[in-house]
């Protein structure tokens, strides 16, 4: 027999055994042929490598992940998170489901990519029902149908609806986690368990979730790993003391290392072996945090043929020269170099090509100064408003109630210390505008405007001033869709995603330079939180705790009661 690639001298991971080998590595048509420490010239490779002094790993599998988090399609997304070691994604495409419905799956579906890229089936679009928010598209059950048995869907996507999945046992959500147990029962079934424990996470295990990717505690832990829950850990719940306990209690087998969401910006810098990295520093044995993110979350979504360098594995594999920095040197895809250091991130020949619609999808009126007046019955110079209230970490908020001011019968909500936030139907469906008030947001005059407004992707708007609450919005009208930021009547910042409003097929360099621009103008206006993008994008997402809104107004995420803006009982 004839190999392709023989590699030698090289330190191999062996995942069974959590070890580094001096070992020389076999490559035949795509796939690992023999591992071993004899010489194995024998085999007449056409082309050899020596490694020596270098380290060998599976590829990096991250299971949990948005693409459109990077705001870019997965063409352009592939070569990108290759660069960076990542060789198989497991993507949840909700949001551009949300947006175009079955279409924008199987628009996705449909790109080419080197990356390998498999489906989670989009379980909450929307992520709460048609009576709670406004979406583009809808995935029921007979979506549903469809897309099981497409060879790349294998898991179904995390399941939001706190309420529908633990007290309304005809909710939609539970009807298709029922189909998909019944016609998929090995399927992995994704969760979204945020701030649950006791017999409520009891109801989320009893509906069939089995994994939970959302924000930890050492408390959270413990609790869901011993009562059977696999945690995946994203950026935000890779802290010390996290990591202390899963070392502590070696949880290894029940936890991978996930992204989540990582923006186009941060993307620049790094992406799932960022997280790796930071696993590392917060004090888990590198051996661990690479077993993490390359064997349990294979075994977590059932691969047979990855996640170990082994005989009849895909030749998937990173050569490091830098073991505890996780420094890359090249990546391989299949026995083929695809990526190595300090060379330029590989793009499609062409800029992906999407349906007409998908480049026109915001159908939206532009704002005006009368949407901006919010009438107070009674002649009253104050009246109790119902606020959310962001906090610095996280993407977690408070309800808060605070005293504001009334001037002229209407809300003078440009002097209360707090942010007017507005979240406008955006498909041409209703017309709907949904007010709130936030604190802790914005401290300067200016404003803050997006149509990447999870999940449902309404354009969502938040100021301090109406001059510039009317520029922000004017401007993403004008661009189809992004990010656009004002300070005092000017533009400061702006990144234009005119793919359905959340995707751009700009190279990573130029929309995370944008995106850069963007974020570092919401600083300027005083915005404090640990991913400024996700933590304002996910004030509209009505799945995350605790007060966030949509373009129904503001709603309470655990019962899915209305909050009014203006408390009624004062």
């Amino acid at each position: 027999m004839q190999i392709d690639l023989l590699i030698e001298e090289a330190f191999v991971f062996n995942v069974f055994i959590k070890t580094f080998e001096k070992k020389n590595i076999a490559i035949a048509n795509e796939k690992f042929y023999f591992i071993s420490e004899e010489n194995l010239r024998y085999l007449q490779p056409k082309k050899k490598l020596n490694a020596q002094g270098k380290y060998i790993i599976p590829g990096f599998i991250d299971i949990h992940m948005h693409i459109e988090s990077s705001m870019i399609p997965p063409s352009i997304f592939s070569g990108v998170a290759l660069s960076y070691g990542v060789t198989t994604v497991v993507a949840d495409s909700h949001e551009i489901a949300n947006v175009f419905g079955l279409p924008g799956m199987e628009a996705f579906m449909q790109e080419t990519t080197d990356l390998d890229i498999f489906y989670a089936i989009p379980s909450s679009v929307p992520s709460t029902t048609p009576k709670l928010e406004t979406t583009g598209g809808f995935i029921g059950v007979n979506e549903i149908n469809s897309l099981l048995n497409h060879p790349r869907v294998i898991a179904l996507g995390e399941a939001m609806n706190f309420k529908g999945i633990t007290d309304e046992p005809d909710s939609l959500i539970r009807k298709i986690l029922k189909e998909v147990q019944e016609k998929k029962p090995l399927m992995p079934l994704e969760g979204h368990i945020p701030r649950v424990s006791g017999e409520i996470l009891a109801k989320f295990m009893y509906a069939g979730l089995t994994a939970d990717h959302t924000q930890q505690t050492p408390e959270s832990i413990l609790e869901k790993i011993t009562k059977g829950i696999f945690l995946e850990l994203q950026k935000k719940s890779i802290t010390p003391e996290n990591i202390q306990i899963v070392v502590d209690h070696n949880l290894y087998e029940h936890v991978a290392i996930i992204t989540d969401d990582i923006m186009a910006d941060d993307l620049l810098a790094g992406h799932l072996d960022n997280n790796i990295r930071l696993a590392v520093e917060c004090g888990m044995p590198v051996e661990e945090a690479i077993y993490i993110s390359t064997y349990t979350p294979a075994r977590r979504m059932g691969f047979q043929d990855r996640g170990a360098i082994a005989s009849g594995f895909l030749a998937d594999f990173i050569i490091m020269d830098n073991l505890e920095k996780i420094t890359i040197e090249s990546v391989y895809k299949k026995g083929k170099c695809v990526h190595q250091k300090d060379t330029n991130i590989t793009y499609p020949p062409t800029k992906p090509s999407f349906p007409a619609y998908f480049y026109d999808s915001i159908q939206c009126k532009p704002l005006t100064e009368a949407d901006l007046h919010i009438s107070v019955e009674g002649n009253l110079d104050s009246v109790i408003c119902n606020v959310i209230q962001i906090q610095e970490i996280g993407t977690f908020t408070e309800h808060v109630q605070r005293e504001v001011p009334v001037k002229n019968g209407r809300l003078d909500w440009e002097n209360s210390n707090l942010s007017l936030i507005l979240v406008m139907e955006r498909y041409g469906k209703n017309g709907n505008i949904g007010y709130g008030l936030v604190e802790y947001a914005l401290k300067e005059k200016g404003a803050v405007a997006t149509t990447w407004a999870h999940d449902h992707h309404n354009l969502m708007i938040m100021g301090t001033s109406t001059e510039d609450i009317l520029l922000a919005q004017h401007k993403v009208l004008d661009l189809n869709g992004g990010y656009v930021v004002s300070k005092r009547g000017r533009l400061s910042a702006s990144c234009p995603l005119p793919i359905g409003g959340i995707l751009s097929d700009e190279t990573i360099y130029t929309l995370g330079n944008q995106l850069k621009e963007v974020r570092q103008a919401m600083i300027d206006l005083g915005y404090k939180n640990t991913n400024e993008i996700m933590s304002f994008s996910t004030l509209s997402l009505p799945v995350s705790p605790k007060l966030k809104i949509t373009d129904f107004g503001m709603m309470d995420v655990h019962t899915h009661a209305h909050v009014p803006l203006i408390e009624v009982n004062q």
